[in-house]
């Protein structure tokens, strides 16, 4: 079953595969789970989590035991890696285990219901946004004191950019050193799902395929043959999920409905989920699996710490019509000096007292343009404010002049518009002039991701080979392109910085 659609009631799988697996896949025995308690030394005092010590000069950590993990792939998108990846977080977390929440890639919506599961912000982890090298540091931030990690993974494994499979989940599953749980749409095929979880299981021997969860099972007998086949494949059923349609999320033109948008609804469905993925899956041995992972040597990835008199108030857009945010961004400004503190443009008709930089991310505005049209006062106030603002994609929306004739704040010269077209992909962009966040000359590393269209009556921020995007002045960063701003620290302190100035709301 999918997140997405609808399906048929879910039924109890069989127990796991009879045969053994494979030495190859056969995952290892798992260590005793410590739920993240941790044994106190004879000085009676702590010890660091998870084996962390202090080394070097600086005091950089490093990790001296394993953490355990799994990323959650498929051959192609709309196989259920959603469902499979937010019903264990569920279930886990359900067996009272601390689960460390993760997304392959910069899509901002899946880790809303991950975050709904797991019950601490999901982290995305994107080899382009940010570089490989800071892939293992991110995770081993967000996994800190957890139990277990579960990777939601991106599209099909080997999915990446362009021709290649940087970015994709296999990239990170190489640079997380993690088994891979595949799991298959198994409709409308029975035996030949052994022939391609074998294609994917020996394609890089650099992945470890530990097991598979079969999807959309029809009956008994159409789940008896899959595992039959899988046996002799030699790689180990872990979970088997019936059609069913009594788990939906509804989607719209850019995915699933953000949880944030629907939170009751989505509560109810991670607790579906999590039941669904309890009976249907194994989680001992998923468990197991997850405990076979080997010691990841990195540092844990902290923001640059700037050390200041002023604590400046930067008032983050929330709610509804502004759901898109990267926990590291928060991170990263208060590292940096400010206070953070949301607000939410549908409903609050000023802002915080004491704002001195607006932070206005991504979101669906054109599904609230008539709310936030209504919102005339601080409308008004956000197109005065004085102080430095940075806006990504609905962020840059809601600053222009109007969007589907609908009065936005005016802040930048132009008009925006829905349109039929999708804008989807990475971007290698260089910043053509000075802003709070940019500098002439800078490379950006983001991503396009929306059905709007912009007409701007200025010269663009960005350029990059095929395109050009953004508007930019002495306060005002906007742009169509999603930064993560652990590959760009400077963001957050250049943001901090040129809003020291006192602020006229006080």
């Amino acid at each position: 079953m999918g997140l997405a659609g609808p399906h048929r009631r879910t039924g109890r799988p069989h127990p796991t595969p009879r045969r053994p697996a494979r030495r190859d896949h056969r995952p290892g025995r798992p260590r005793r789970a410590d739920r993240g308690r941790r044994p106190r030394h004879r000085n009676g005092q702590d010890p660091p989590p998870h084996g962390l010590r202090a080394e070097g000069p600086e005091g950089h950590r490093v990790v001296a035991r394993t953490i355990p993990r799994l990323v959650i792939a498929a051959p192609a998108s709309g196989s259920g890696k959603t469902t499979v990846a937010t019903g264990l977080m569920a279930a886990l977390r359900g067996r009272g285990l601390t689960v460390s929440p993760h997304k392959v890639g910069p899509d901002y919506i899946d880790p809303g219901y991950h975050a709904l599961a797991a019950g601490r912000p999901g982290r995305n982890l994107d080899p382009w946004l940010v570089g490989e090298d800071l892939v293992a540091p991110l995770f081993l931030r967000g996994a800190a004191d957890c139990d277990v990690a579960v990777v939601e993974g991106v599209m099909g494994l080997f999915d990446g950019r362009g021709e290649t499979d940087f970015a994709s989940t296999a990239h990170v599953a190489r640079l997380l050193s993690a088994p891979v749980v595949l799991v298959v749409d198994a409709a409308r095929q029975s035996g030949s799902v052994a022939a391609l979880v074998h294609g994917f299981a020996t394609f890089d021997p650099r992945i470890r395929v530990g097991g598979v969860v079969l999807n959309r099972i029809g009956s008994d007998r159409h789940e008896q043959v899959c595992r039959e086949a899988m046996a002799a494949a030699g790689v180990p059923v872990l979970g088997a999920i019936r059609r069913a349609d009594d788990v939906a999320t509804p989607s719209r033109h850019l995915g699933l409905v953000p949880a944030a948008e629907r939170r009751a609804d989505a509560l109810a469905a991670v607790d579906e989920l999590a039941a669904l993925i309890g009976r249907s899956c194994d989680l001992t041995a998923l468990l197991a699996l997850a405990h076979s992972a080997p010691p990841l040597t990195a540092t844990p990835w902290e923001p640059p710490h700037h050390k200041t008199s002023q604590k400046p108030l930067v008032a983050i857009a929330s709610g509804p019509a502004f759901t898109f945010g990267y926990t590291e961004h928060t991170e990263l400004l208060q590292a940096a000096g400010a206070d953070v503190v949301p607000f939410d443009p549908l409903r609050d008709e000023k802002l915080p007292e004491g704002t001195a930089a607006l932070v206005i991310g991504g979101g669906f505005p054109e599904m609230y343009a008539t709310e936030l049209a209504a919102n005339e006062p601080l409308r008004a106030q956000v197109a005065a404010f004085p102080g430095p603002i940075a806006a990504e994609c609905a962020g840059l929306l809601y600053l222009c002049e109007s969007l589907d004739g609908q009065r936005m704040c005016g802040r930048i010269p132009a008009q925006a518009h829905m349109t039929d077209k999708l804008t989807l992909g990475y971007r290698d962009a260089v910043a053509l002039h000075d802003s709070p966040l940019t500098r002439a000359g800078e490379r950006v590393r983001g991503h396009e991701f929306h059905r709007t269209a912009v007409r701007l009556a200025a010269a663009p921020l960005y350029r990059w080979d095929g395109g050009a995007d953004g508007y930019g002045d002495a306060r005002v960063t906007a742009s169509y392109l999603h930064v993560h701003w652990a590959g760009a620290p400077a963001f957050a302190h250049r943001l901090v910085s040129s809003s020291r100035s006192p602020s006229v709301l006080r």
